[in-house]
């Protein structure tokens, strides 16, 4: 047995359970916060029998596309503060499959 922990983005929370439910997954959905870019995530958590993992990391690709997002970020110069606005890739999945000894559904 498998446990998938995916982190995604909260845009992309939606469809991709929509989509994981429809294909019969049972989903458990956690608010989460990204260090980096401080924005809000979604970790989902799956426990899986083995033979199913392949199909969920399959799904999670097709729904948690990646694309561009601009963010801007506060630069202190030389007394003043201004902002410099980048490009960073937002969407994916984080995913990681872990061995569970067992799960149990009531």
């Amino acid at each position: 047995m498998k446990m998938v922990m995916a982190v995604v983005q909260a845009d992309d929370a939606p469809k991709i359970m929509e989509t994981l439910v429809k294909a019969g997954h049972r989903v458990t959905r956690l608010a989460t916060t990204g260090g980096w870019l401080r924005r809000e995530n979604v970790t989902l958590l799956l426990g899986l029998q083995d033979d199913k993992v392949d199909e969920v990391l399959q799904l999670l690709q097709q729904k948690g596309q990646r694309r561009i997002a601009y963010r801007s970020m506060p630069v202190d110069i030389t007394g003043s503060v201004d902002a410099e606005v980048f490009e960073v890739e937002v969407g994916g999945a984080i995913v990681f499959v872990l061995n569970v000894e067992e799960f149990t559904h009531y």
